[in-house]
């Protein structure tokens, strides 16, 4: 009919649009990614690096900067050079036999893919519902990257170990920094978990349990729970990663609010997480950066840390800085914090930061008139081991983070911690529930380094889960989540997925069959 024929031909037209425009930014990506490069490369500055060389010179800072994940579980220290007792050494090695370190496969390269093949008709979408082919994953589930947050757990147990409500903190602040660290060069998405799927985590070594869940797939949400084996803090909260594409990046906001409990201090902390952001979609090197400001509050004392992650700026300088101040009840700065959240975090005293900050920026505006200087020397890029932090006379040192092992590169940017969780170990066998992520096929296919079987299962387990919610939405049946329910948090007084117990008595009858 003449209708019919008109609508198609109206379709064609959006159609023939549309591939126009995306056409149109991805020559306007490659011809800014070209025009940013020759800027820098021509500037008089001459701390001015070209993006590449930028994130390459600062993705190599840090491997070697500092402690060992695994040292730093026996350090109660803010001491720098603290030197390692036998038992420290000993706890070190132990820990490193029992534990993997390294994957079964190295990764795909992803050279021959791209991702604005996949994104072009996404722009300014939310992307939870949009399928996105294996081969831009890592082989973790989201519930598993959220345990990343632990890493650094000593941080809660120098907390719980101060007397003094503003050192608690200091040592609160640098686990908030620390938890959104293992980001760092990981372009890959972890794999979103499936309804009902779960998650467990014991470390002894650590001295904490985690469990976590999916609670809702539209939109996906993500609950966790974590406890001190000794009962001496409990850290729980509930994500939702709203995803959104922008032309040339990938932005990550984090919703939802995390909370610390200390109870032998009676204490409770909350924040929310930094938003992230993976670049150079089209063209260029991905690269990511965090940015936003997150708010530490100590629901008892009313002190409050303010922290501010900062932007890249246009020559990278502020790349990837994090500077605040905590302030008592009244708002009087009681000390300032500042660091890189990809290196390490300091506290000094609020007059001597402002004082450099200034002469910082006095500096800063010397050289800019001063003419000497044309590109970047070979010379001038920071070494492997150079700390890019200038550290202000009079800081502490509280927090640094691990280096990441030799083989990380190849091993999707992992930390130790990480190539650690998707660990079926034989004691697991049989206990852990039927749920659980290391038991999904997708993920353990992709990590044994077999793609396309790990395609097949992530489309299989996809058309699974739709085919359940249509059987689910037929009979008029709700989906019931098992180890959280939705409450109020105590402390703030919003809505949150609070944990409902039983999960470690380990009888795990009636579990959905997901996989």
């Amino acid at each position: 009919s003449r209708q019919s024929q008109v609508c198609c031909l109206k379709l064609e037209h959006e159609f023939e649009k549309n591939k126009i425009l995306s056409e149109a930014l991805q020559t306007l990506a490659t011809e800014h990614h070209k025009l940013e490069q020759s800027v820098v490369k021509g500037s008089s500055s001459r701390s001015a690096l070209s993006e590449d060389e930028f994130y390459d010179a600062v993705s190599e800072s840090g491997s070697e900067l500092s402690l060992s994940g695994f040292e730093t579980v026996a350090s109660h220290s803010f001491e720098e050079d603290e030197e390692e007792d036998e038992g420290s050494v000993m706890l070190s090695s132990i820990i490193m036999c029992y534990f993997r370190m390294s994957l079964p496969a190295p990764m795909f390269s992803r050279n021959d893919f791209s991702i604005w093949s996949i994104l072009r008709n996404c722009i300014g979408m939310e992307l939870s519902k949009i399928t996105m082919p294996v081969i831009f994953n890592e082989p973790l589930s989201f519930l598993q990257r959220l345990a990343e947050y632990m890493e650094h757990t000593y941080l809660i147990h120098q907390a719980n170990a101060s007397s003094d409500p503003i050192e608690r903190m200091k040592c609160v602040a640098a686990f908030a920094v620390s938890a959104v660290a293992s980001q760092w060069e990981r372009t890959g998405k972890p794999f979103n978990p499936l309804l009902g799927e779960t998650y467990e985590l014991v470390r002894e070594d650590l001295g904490f349990r985690l469990l976590s869940e999916q609670v809702s797939h539209h939109p996906p949400v993500s609950a966790f729970h974590v406890e001190g084996l000794r009962q001496d803090f409990v850290f729980h909260g509930s994500i939702y990663p709203k995803l959104k594409f922008w032309g040339k990046s990938v932005e990550a906001e984090p919703k939802g609010t995390i909370t610390l409990e200390l109870p032998k201090h009676n204490e409770a902390y909350t924040w929310t997480n930094p938003t992230c952001c993976v670049h150079n979609i089209i063209v260029g090197q991905l690269w990511i950066e965090q940015y936003g400001n997150v708010e530490l509050i100590n629901h008892r004392t009313g002190e409050k840390c303010c922290l501010n992650f900062k932007p890249c700026g246009l020559f990278g300088k502020e790349l990837h800085k994090v500077e605040g101040y905590i302030f008592d009840k009244s708002k009087k700065k009681l000390c300032a914090l500042y660091g890189k959240w990809t290196e390490c975090l300091y506290v000094v005293d609020p007059a001597a930061f402002e004082a450099h900050k200034k002469s910082d920026k006095k500096s800063g505006e010397e050289r800019k008139t001063s003419k000497g200087g044309s590109g970047v020397d070979q010379e001038e890029v920071p070494s492997p081991a150079a700390d890019t932090v200038e550290v202000i006379p009079g800081s502490q040192l509280l927090w640094r983070i691990a280096p990441r092992p030799a083989n990380s590169t190849q091993m999707y940017s992992f930390t130790c911690f990480a190539m650690q969780l998707n660990e079926l170990r034989k004691e697991m066998e049989g206990v852990i529930p039927q749920t659980d992520c290391r038991l999904r096929p997708d993920i353990r296919a992709m990590e044994n380094g077999d793609i396309d079987l790990a395609s097949e299962e992530k489309k299989r387990l996809e058309e699974k889960q739709r085919a359940a919610r249509k059987n689910r939405s037929k009979s008029d049946e709700e989906w019931k989540t098992r180890w959280f329910q939705q409450g109020q948090n105590p402390h703030t007084r919003s809505q949150d997925w609070l944990f409902s117990g039983g999960y470690w008595d380990r009888k795990y009858g009636q579990l959905p069959d997901i996989y």
